[in-house]
């Protein structure tokens, strides 16, 4: 009974944790985005959602009980849109402490399939985008010297695969461009996050003619669970890394 009581009280601080912060979530409306909206919102985030699809968007923020105010819809890799989306932001919250980037595309086919295209919007949508999202949110919090900025490279990040030239191209910068920007900030507060997440069963895979076992994936639940408690570290340290990926196939 004891040890059960200690758990809820840890859990009760723990929630603590996010009350008041204001956070920007982008690709709110994603499988795992969704999911993560939910979570934040019920520790007592201000929250303000972002994401292309509009009816979707209207959906999680009833879901969350966010105000309309607080949602922008936008196609992030296009640099007047992610103006229009700062503007918007600072005009319903004084400051951001937490940047949250759980958009992109996965573009997965081998290379004599590949086009152009599919090849720009890769980079485009997962490492252009998030370069345009931290240009523009970076300096409010250089100002205040403090914040944090999550980003969802995948495993692709990290280790290739076959058929995702394109894809493990656009995070492998992700992960470059953002390791470059934490030495640029190592005489403030502002904290870099990478969250390696492989095989998560959500819509990603919806679109992507390959064979994969999704009843074997992490959960989108679980995905969100992980940026949840990222959303919380302490003001001391730093997770520079998390990897989340199926137990019956690690490529970590």
């Amino acid at each position: 009974m004891k040890d059960d009581l200690f758990k809820h009280h840890k859990y009760l601080i723990i929630m603590e944790g996010l009350k008041g912060k204001n956070i920007l979530l982008i690709g709110a409306t994603g499988g795992i985005g969704a999911k993560t909206a939910k979570l934040l919102a019920g520790s007592g985030a201000v929250l303000f959602l972002a994401a292309r699809n509009e009816t979707k968007l209207k959906e999680v923020a009833k879901d969350c009980s966010v105000n309309e105010e607080r949602t922008f819809v936008l196609d992030i890799s296009q640099p007047e849109a992610v103006k229009e989306l700062k503007e918007k932001y600072f005009q319903q919250l004084p400051t951001i402490d937490i940047l949250v980037n759980a958009a992109g595309i996965g573009i997965i086919k081998s290379m004599d399939t590949l086009s152009e295209t599919d090849f720009l919007r890769s980079l485009n949508y997962n490492l252009y985008a998030p370069f345009l999202l931290v240009r523009a949110f970076l300096p409010d919090m250089k100002e205040l010297k403090k914040g944090l900025i999550i980003n969802i490279p995948g495993v692709l990040g990290k280790v290739p695969m076959a058929g995702a030239a394109a894809y493990s191209a656009s995070k492998y910068g992700l992960v470059g461009m953002m390791q470059s920007i934490r030495e640029e900030l190592k005489r403030t507060n502002i904290r870099i996050t990478n969250l390696f997440l492989g095989g998560v069963d959500s819509p990603f895979w919806d679109t992507i003619d390959l064979k994969v076992q999704r009843e074997k994936m992490v959960l989108c639940e679980e995905a969100a669970k992980a940026i949840w408690f990222l959303c919380q570290q302490p003001d001391s340290g730093v997770v520079s890394e998390m990897v989340l990926q199926p137990f019956n196939h690690q490529a970590i």
